[in-house]
């Protein structure tokens, strides 16, 4: 079944356009190898559908977890987890339900991953079944 969407599941070695891309990038690895070393298994990054992306899905024993990556470089428009509106969940979630209706249903949830700053030491606040698609 065709649902128009494209499974990235690579990073490109030399992140392309604006630093702030570039910074999104990094920050996006920088968590992937996280949830690696806690356990989970990474099964694609960049999942794009029209109208939506999920940065990370992954798998933590038989749930689908899908991760939002998010990033600050500073706290002037509130931090991390203050950037991720209704808006931004029902984007996700659109882009949860092809991935599912995709590879199949499975319990899933929706994990955020905030980064504030961007040293390589900045501490990962992980917020787990941060919200749901009801």
């Amino acid at each position: 079944m065709k649902t128009g969407a494209k499974d990235t599941t690579t990073t490109p070695a030399a992140p392309a356009g604006s630093s702030r891309q570039a910074d999104g990038q990094l920050a996006e690895a920088r968590v992937a190898a996280h949830l690696e070393r806690q356990g989970l298994k990474i099964l694609a990054r960049n999942y794009r559908v029209k109208g939506g992306e999920i940065d990370i899905v992954a798998r933590e024993g038989k749930t689908t977890v899908f991760v939002e990556v998010r990033l600050r470089r500073n706290d002037a428009f509130g931090g991390a987890a203050a950037s991720i509106t209704r808006s931004k969940q029902q984007r996700l979630i659109l882009a949860a339900r092809h991935w599912l209706q995709a590879h199949g249903e499975t319990p899933c949830r929706f994990d955020c991953l905030l980064l504030e700053g961007r040293a390589a030491d900045a501490p990962i606040t992980w917020l787990r079944d941060a919200f749901s698609a009801d």
